[in-house]
Parts: structure tokens; sequence; C-alpha cells
């Protein structure tokens, strides 16, 4: 199986990780088991949901315990999930919260702990140092291994993990970033706070909301998905040319363009294993090769002179 180390972590993680978003969403319980069966028969082990996953009533979470507990497998899984998403009562990161969302997950999943645990948002109305004491205080209990942030600005980023070393608090190992090859800001943001601080790189929407799987070409089929209009928007910003780039390297190596989107990031700085979801085991299998996939030198190049500047 490949693996990789998760950062700072004693993770040893599939370099895919596999996106909940999707389970209860737009893959019913049974289709997202068989995903998720296809996924760890693959060699599969690091999944990602979030208590907001959808709804605001975590089925995603509900989905996935429910699966691990049928299937027995909780102890080869690293399990990732999150709190500080969704609307109303949940999208803030009070002591409160953390520590009751905390919970709520566990029971949802149905685990005695979250191997990595994410501020999904970033909460400029809660003090930081509310909110990095109550982090600390869950891997200090035991429920919660490691801790992550998402949608952070490097701003706010920098003065938590400084705030967190100062106070000898557990610290942020990983952060996950909106990145892929139509949007590189991340490049000229947040990258530099990762490498200062040796954060692993999660990147989401990896596949640019299903884009640069090709299936939304110009003349192309209509394809009946929640993501279809604002994955056909990034032909606007210079999607065309990407999608030639992805077909050249991806003909290349007998694959798919999905596997080299995502071997891309693989091979940039600080990236571990990109976030991809699949609600179907079709759609799974067009992402699994980039596990292994390794890109030339100058395929590596041809792709990232095709992205529109960072």
């Amino acid at each position: 199986m490949a693996v990789a180390r998760l950062g700072r972590t004693e993770l040893d993680v599939f370099p895919i990780c596999l996106g909940g978003n999707v389970f209860g969403w737009t893959a019913d319980e049974q289709r997202s088991q068989g995903v998720l069966d296809a996924y760890v028969a693959a060699g599969g082990n690091f999944i990602d949901t979030a208590n907001s996953y959808l709804r605001e009533h975590g089925e995603s979470e509900t989905i996935l315990g429910r699966w691990m507990a049928e299937r027995g497998n909780r102890e080869r899984i690293v399990l990732a999930t999150k709190v500080g998403g969704g609307n109303g009562e949940l999208r803030n990161l009070r002591a409160a919260t953390i520590e009751r969302e905390a919970h709520a997950s566990l029971a949802r999943l149905q685990t005695d702990r979250i191997d990595l645990y994410y501020a999904h948002f970033d909460d400029e109305r809660t003090p930081l140092g509310e909110t990095v004491r109550a982090f600390d205080a869950l891997v200090r209990e035991g429920v919660v291994r490691h801790i992550a942030a998402s949608n952070y600005t490097p701003q706010r980023l920098a003065a938590a993990l400084q705030l967190q070393r100062e106070l000898g608090l557990a610290q942020f190992m990983v952060l996950q970033p909106h990145y892929n090859l139509m949007a590189r800001e991340f490049e000229h943001t947040l990258l530099p706070i990762a490498e200062e601080w040796d954060l692993a790189v999660l990147p989401y929407f990896a596949l640019a909301k299903g884009f640069l799987t090709g299936k939304y070409r110009p003349g192309g089929p209509e394809i009946d998905s929640p993501r279809a209009e604002g994955a056909r928007a990034y032909l606007a910003r210079g999607g065309l040319a990407v999608l030639e780039a992805l077909d050249e390297v991806a003909t290349a190596h007998g694959t798919t363009l999905a596997a080299v989107a995502l071997a891309w990031l693989l091979a940039r700085p600080s990236v571990v294993a990109p976030i991809a979801s699949a609600r179907s085991v079709e759609q799974l299998e067009q992402i699994l090769p980039a596990a292994t996939l390794r890109l030339t030198p100058a395929e590596l190049e041809r792709l990232t002179a095709s992205t529109p500047a960072p």
C-alpha cells in the first residue's frame, strides 16, 4: 500500500484522502458504502468529513460511523473531521461549541477518538486564545490526536500557531487549503506559513469541483450535478488550456485526467494527500491511480505553465 507520513504526526496515510462531503448528499448511504469499500480495497485508509456535512445534521459522519461499525475497521482508518463550519449556531469556534461538537461527532462516528480535528473556518469573533485552548483540551482529554486548520488567512494562521507555541498548547499540524491547478493563490499566501511551521498540506477542491476530470468540456454533454455550474466557470479562466495539458500527460501515461491533476498536487511543496471525493465507484477509479503516478519534471512543468498565474 502506498503510504505517506502525515507531516510531524505519527500517522501514515494513503496519499489520496477520500472526501466525505458527498456522503448523504449526492451519494446515498448504499452508494457511499460502496465507494468506501472500494477505497479501502485499493489500500486507502484516510477519510475526511465534517460535523456540517450535510444540512447541519452530520449525515456524512453518521454514514461513515455506521460503515466503520459494520466493517469493524476503525483501527485501520485515519479519520479526520471538523468543527466551525456550516451555518447558524455551528459556525463558530467558541470553547463550548468545540467541546460539544467534538463529542457529538464522536457519537455519530461511533468512535472514541478523532485522529485529525480541524478548525473548519476561522472565527474572528472568538478570541484565538479561547479557541486554541479548547482544541488543546480535547488533545489532553485523549479524544483528539492531532489538530488542524482550514480557511484561515495567513495572518490569522500565523497568529494562532504563534499563540499555541507561546502557551505550550497542542499545535496545528495540518493545513487544508483550497488548492488545485485552477486555483493557485495558496502558493503565495499560505504556503510560506506552511513551510515555516512545517505543516502538512491537504488541498481541498483538489479537482476544482470536478472540472479537472475533463467532464465539463465546451460542447460536452450536460452533467446533472450540483457542482456543474461552478465547474464550468473555470472555462472562462483559462481552463481549456489546462484540460489540453492534462489530456497530453494522461495519454502519455494511459491514465485519467483526474489522476494527473492529483499527481501534480502531490508533487507540489508540502502537499501530502490531496482530498478528492467520489459519488460512485466509477468516479473513485478515476482518482485512485494518482496514488502511484509519478510525473516527469517536463510533464510537471507543462502542467504548471498551463495554469492561470497564481
